[in-house]
């Protein structure tokens, strides 16, 4: 696995990117943001640390699918990390096999630190040679979204 990272300052407290972030008010705002990676984006859990977390959109066929992953840990307002463990294919939930042993326990953190009202986020990742590239292009551009969400 690839570690990745990506960076992010936005003009907003930390508070507020947080709760928008992961849609802790209102979930449409983590699915706003997050439709840059799948247009039907969305989560099914809670962010507790130790919760079963469930990332899903819809495929191209109309199926429900996504990653069966675990709030790893969490500081409200300041730090995120989710570990993956699985995927879910058709409602179908595959935690073991080849598909999966390639990733598992991969992480996802996300750090905000405030300075000043400006809260910068960094996005360190695991990722899967096969997706560097798409990661690569698609987590700027989400992010992006997250800033002009929490900037408004």
């Amino acid at each position: 696995m690839k570690k990745l990272q990506f960076n992010i300052s936005i003009n907003a407290p930390a508070n507020k990117v947080y709760d928008i972030m992961l849609g802790i008010r209102n979930k449409s705002t983590y699915e706003q943001w997050t439709a840059l990676f799948n247009p039907t984006s969305t989560y099914d859990g809670s962010w507790n640390k130790g919760s079963k977390m469930l990332f899903i959109g819809t495929d191209e066929k109309g199926e429900k699918g996504g990653m069966v992953s675990e709030i790893f840990d969490i500081i409200p307002n300041r730090f995120v990390s989710i570990r993956h463990y699985g995927l879910l294919q058709s409602n179908v939930e595959i935690t073991e096999g080849p598909e999966v042993e390639k990733w598992a326990g991969g992480l996802e953190n996300y750090i905000l630190e405030e300075n000043n009202g400006i809260t910068k986020v960094t996005v360190d990742l695991d990722a899967t040679e096969d997706f560097v590239d798409y990661m690569n292009q698609t987590y700027p551009k989400a992010l992006d979204k997250l800033k002009e969400i929490c900037e408004k």
